[in-house]
């Protein structure tokens, strides 16, 4: 939106130019989505507090969480519009790119929204249930991969890229559309089931998005594609305003969502967040590349798996807990030490991410 009209001001005044930058539109969807973030994050917290929209706390979880009851919850929504802003204001919106991933994080985000509302607002401690949940998430999945799948113009760009390999790729052709559903939906339940302490989805949603804006540069620029061996996405490059939107808006987030926490996510953003970046990586094909990058959440995944297979097998738990995090509570570490600790792991995985574009 103000990239049209800085490029129209350009022909009168040179220095708007630098508005045509890939970079420095991206660092301004991270400045405005932050900003927008701050500035409406107490407003939201006061209005959510006095419309007593709290969150309910299961009474089998870790004993420490029973004080978090009634802490506001479904801010996810803050993080939603702080991206929709600062994404609709800096990015170019005749990229079909920038419209697949906000119609993916929004239908998903709804999906959230109206689970949240159903705890929290009608009580019913159900909330949507799981069949109409996945339902939606599916149709949501179903619809970006098929569209993903037609605006491909290239056989690449619809290959699985292996990591530490120059030349070796799978070629997908149609089964492109069911890799793309698995990721969008996967990592959007992924990102849904790591939120469940102070801060410990946001950051690596945060970190990973910053790393994605990365290789979707890499990938929108030519000369860096071919000098790196992956696929030349034309227009992957304009991602990278939507994740700095992504990173700013999470940052801004956990401002009021650090331990103690103010304010929860909520299903609303959680599901969310996950599918967007999930979209992200299908669409700059670094796939593999996101799952190690986001280990926390495939980590916090397989617990789940294991936890349900084990008990339904053997009648034995393998964790205290599933998801694995509360599985470390109960084991006596402070829920800081669990949230830092994977955060640190977060890092790690998303720098070697990064470093499999250049071992190859």
């Amino acid at each position: 939106m103000l990239m049209l009209l800085a490029e129209y001001l350009s022909q009168y005044v040179s220095g708007f130019a630098v508005f045509q930058y890939l970079t420095f539109r991206g660092i301004l969807g991270v400045l405005t989505a932050l900003a927008i973030s701050l500035l409406v994050g107490p407003v939201m917290i006061r209005r959510l507090n006095y419309h007593q929209i709290g969150q309910a706390v299961r009474d089998d979880g870790p004993e420490s969480h029973f004080s978090k009851s009634g802490t506001p919850t479904m801010g996810g929504a803050l993080i939603l519009v702080a991206i929709t802003i600062s994404t609709l204001l800096w990015s170019d919106l005749s990229n079909n790119y920038v419209w697949v991933v906000l119609g993916v994080m929004l239908i998903f985000g709804a999906v959230g929204w109206v689970d949240d509302y159903r705890k929290v607002i009608e009580r019913n401690p159900r909330g949507l249930p799981a069949r109409w949940k996945y339902f939606w998430q599916s149709v949501g999945g179903i619809v970006a991969a098929v569209y993903l799948y037609t605006l491909a113009t290239d056989p690449a760009h619809t290959d699985l890229i292996i990591p530490f390999f120059k030349d070796v790729t799978l070629e997908l052709g149609v089964l492109f559309i069911v890799l793309t559903y698995f990721v969008i939906v996967g990592s959007s339940n992924a990102v849904n089931l790591t939120d469940g302490l102070d801060g410990l989805a946001i950051l690596p949603s945060v970190m990973v998005s910053g790393a994605l804006a990365i290789i979707a540069y890499l990938a929108g620029h030519y000369t860096f594609a071919d000098y790196l061996h992956i696929p030349y996405i034309e227009g992957a490059g304009e991602l990278i305003v939507f994740c700095g939107a992504l990173s700013g808006a999470g940052l801004g987030f956990l401002w009021f969502n650090t331990y103690p926490a103010q304010v929860f996510m909520g299903d609303v953003g959680a599901l969310a967040l996950g599918a967007a970046l999930g979209a992200v990586a299908v669409i700059t094909r670094h796939e593999i590349v996101f799952f190690i990058m986001g280990g926390i959440f495939v980590l916090e995944t397989v617990s789940v798996i294991l936890q349900v297979a084990s008990f339904k097998l053997t009648g034995r738990r393998i964790f205290r807990m599933a998801p694995i995090h509360h599985h470390y509570e109960l084991k006596g570490w402070p829920e800081p030490r669990v949230i830092v600790r994977f955060w640190i792991i977060t890092v790690v995985l998303v720098l070697f991410g990064l470093a499999t574009l250049k071992l190859r």
